[in-house]
């Protein structure tokens, strides 16, 4: 059973020429948007649509590609509001201590000392490095820096963050 991962949202079209806008959700967008690459488009209610790229830049917040056979405006209207996905054999091996979104949201974040204090929800990127949002059991959020003073034990197996509680982090 293929799993299918979401690297980003077709939003608009750009300029006439069959470009598309793309609101990115991949960590690699160098690697998921190189000029041969193939996406797939998932529409509602259709098989997805496999599609080649055939250009990339960036352009303010947004991804701009082009496909193979999709050349105007008028082609690739159609494709708003559409999903680009990935299936898992794409997903490369990464280096260690690096992960994958799916991989760390949905993650129980627990104390060097056992407490468990919730659930991974979100990751953040803001800057320097990732800011993992746990849910905690009270509804209120904790902001976790993706640091090694902080997290001390990623276990993607057992879906289990360990992490040292410095001054200030709840």
């Amino acid at each position: 059973m293929t799993k299918w991962f979401n690297v980003g949202k077709i939003v608009n079209t750009h300029g006439i020429r069959g470009e598309v806008r793309v609101i990115s959700r991949t960590d690699f967008p160098e690697e998921r948007y190189k000029v041969g690459n193939i996406l797939y488009i998932w529409r509602e209610k259709n098989e997805p649509l496999p599609v080649t790229i055939t250009s990339h830049r960036r352009h303010k917040n947004f991804d701009l590609l082009t496909f193979e056979g999709y050349t105007n405006v008028n082609e690739v209207e159609v494709f708003k509001g559409s999903i680009l996905k990935v299936p898992d054999s794409q997903l490369g091996e990464l280096p260690e201590n690096e992960y994958y979104y799916h991989e760390i949201i949905g993650c129980t974040v627990v104390t060097e000392d056992g407490e468990e204090l919730g659930k991974i929800k979100e990751i953040l990127a803001p800057g320097a490095n990732d800011v993992w949002v746990v849910k905690l059991a009270n509804g209120k959020e904790a902001y976790i820096p993706y640091i090694e003073q902080v997290v001390l034990k990623v276990d993607v197996k057992e879906k289990m963050v360990t992490i040292h509680l410095m001054e200030g982090l709840l």
